[in-house]
């Protein structure tokens, strides 16, 4: 891979990881300030779901941090476009798409029918 290939996805990953860590500033923000007494129990219930939700979501972006810190050290050990089950390299779109992957399409799309083959 071309060395401004590489800056490229460095920098798309450190993006990723500030907007989660935003995401996760903002968060705690908003919970942490957020003291409302609610008349309706309605009310008190659709605020908690949609914290609940919220912190789902904030969840599913601290493995994202996990991927995208393993992504970045994959390129400073020159391994990142490498795929891990064949070794060939990854295309530049699928990067793009999925900057955190491990797999080269075809290598993904095996252990997909793999996967489904199992759980019939």
């Amino acid at each position: 891979m071309e060395r401004e290939d590489l800056q490229y996805f460095r920098e798309m990953l450190e993006n990723m990881l500030d907007e989660i860590q935003q995401k996760g500033q903002n968060t705690l923000e908003d919970m942490s300030g957020s003291s409302q007494v609610f008349a309706d129990p309605a009310d008190r219930a659709s605020q908690e779901s949609d914290q609940f939700f919220t912190l789902r979501l904030r969840d599913r972006d601290r493995k994202l941090v996990n991927k995208v810190t393993e992504a970045l050290e994959r390129i400073d050990d020159g391994t990142y476009g490498l795929c891990d089950a064949c070794g060939g390299e990854i295309s530049i779109p699928r990067l793009k798409a999925r900057p955190v992957t491990t797999l080269c399409i075809e290598c993904k799309s095996k252990q997909e029918e793999e996967e489904k083959a199992t759980r019939y």
